[in-house]
Formats: C-alpha cells, structure tokens, sequence
C-alpha cells in the first residue's frame, strides 16, 4: 500500500530533512558559542561530538541518495539525545547537578537561555537529535 501525504514526503525527502535539521543545529551551536560567546559546558562538547559529523554524512549521504548509512547515523542519534535528555534534566532537576557536576569550566547545569520558561539549548539538541532519529526510521525501510 502507497503511503500519501506527509508520511510519503518525509519517507522520500528522509536523508534531505535529516541533514537540514543536522545543519540548524550545527549553525545554532556555532551561533550560540561564536556570536553569543556562550561557553559550551562538558556536555554540550558532547553533543557537538554526535551531532557535527552528521551535518557532513548526511550531506553526502544526501548528495548521493545513499541510504545505506541510516544504520550507522542512528546510533549516534540515539546516544546524542540521550546525553542531552540527562543534561535538559540536570538543568531542571537541581539535585542531578550534584550527582555528577561539572568539574572544570561552565557547570553543566547553568541556562543561558530559558525561552518560555522550559526551552534551554539542551532542549533543542534533544528536538534535533529527535527530530534527524525521526526522518532516518521513516527513511530506513527503504534500504531493504
């Protein structure tokens, strides 16, 4: 049976979606560190580490309709919003702050931004992060 509509969209423009949404994040980060001159805490150089490698995969995975790195892009989307789902947490739940603080630099559990009283950076690597896992599983039975 023929998907129609949104579904079909997304399931055909997968690698596309994904790969603009991995670059938003990338230029918000860079946004938020270069022009803000907001200090990435220990966990947001996580993040970075999971999400910047997928704007250039996902470019050329994109470029070259190759579905085939789905598998491998996944993981690091899973593992990337899990670090910012425990750091969105860290940064509404005060106790969390003390059960693995940040050691050295900016603490992990400090807002720069607190849009709307719940939206923090953290929050939009984890929408990110969700967003790219969504696109690569509608996209991913097509690789088989």
């Amino acid at each position: 049976m023929a998907s129609t509509g949104f579904a079909a969209f997304c399931k055909k423009y997968c690698l596309y979606l994904a790969w603009v949404v991995s670059l938003v994040a990338v230029g918000g980060s860079l946004y938020f560190s270069e022009m803000l001159g907001f200090i990435p805490c220990k966990l947001c150089w996580f993040q970075r580490i999971f999400m910047y490698p997928q704007a250039v995969l996902l470019g050329m995975a994109s470029y070259r309709n190759d579905r085939s790195l789905i598998p491998y892009l996944l993981p690091l989307n899973i593992i990337g919003g899990s670090i910012s789902l425990y750091h969105y947490a860290e940064q509404k739940i005060p106790a969390l702050a003390k059960v693995l603080p940040c050691t050295a630099g900016v603490p992990c559990s400090q807002d720069y931004i607190n849009w709307l009283g719940f939206i923090t950076i953290p929050l939009l690597a984890l929408c990110a992060f969700t967003l790219i896992t969504c696109f690569l599983w509608m996209g991913r039975s097509s690789t088989r």
